[in-house]
């Protein structure tokens, strides 16, 4: 009778030990599944910000009024005939916009040390264009002997634009297009990421 108790004492044991060794693995296996639904949860909230669609955006635009003096005669052997000579002076403002390719950003977290580093294209000037509505003419003096041409008239149009680029970027336009950009992204970054806990590094690409 004494064996027979001890008997039913080890089954019993053993039945509780392979119970308990259930159980932790079914714990161990919930709790793994719990953290890889929080991970892929997690990867999937970073796949896409919005701004990897936007391709190519002005971030800054300049304004520049550009004075055009175009004057004209005609000449025998290098001397100007009087009489002939005519002038015209003129202005247009100028729209000059810069920024970059937004599908050229690299971005990558350090989770570790909560950094978010971002590596920017080449700000540039994406285009210019005359504001014809702001056409203002100052003088206007055409000798009928000889005229300015439509094709010297369109090559100052064309000198007007290229001098706007460089007076905008020589004020700073592409300084300005940077941080809108920067400005831009943060707030992508932040409907993502905890932007008190993080650190956004920008650099050039």
């Amino acid at each position: 009778m004494g064996d027979e108790n001890k008997v039913a004492k080890r089954k019993k044991s053993m039945v509780k030990a392979k119970l308990i060794a259930l159980i932790a693995v079914i714990v161990i296996a919930l709790g793994a599944g719990l953290y890889f639904g929080k991970s892929l949860s997690s990867e999937s909230r970073i796949t896409k910000l919005g701004f990897e669609d936007m391709g190519e955006l002005a971030t800054q635009a300049a304004y520049c009024t550009m004075v055009e003096d175009t004057e004209a005669a005609r000449d025998l052997f290098g001397v100007e005939i009087p009489f002939t000579q005519s002038r015209l002076i003129y202005s247009y403002d100028v729209i000059v916009r810069a920024g970059l390719d937004f599908e050229q950003i690299e971005w990558s977290v350090d989770e570790p040390n909560k950094v978010i580093e971002v590596k920017l294209p080449e700000i540039k000037v994406l285009n210019s264009e005359l504001d014809t509505e702001s056409f203002k003419l100052y003088l206007e003096d055409e000798s009928i002997f000889r005229r300015i041409s439509m094709e010297e008239n369109n090559d100052s149009m064309i000198e007007m634009e290229e001098n706007a680029r460089r007076q905008a970027v020589g004020n700073g336009l592409l300084d300005e297009a940077r941080a809108n950009a920067e400005a831009i992204l943060r707030s992508f970054f932040a409907g993502v990421y905890d932007l008190e806990k993080y650190e956004i590094v920008f650099m050039d690409k």
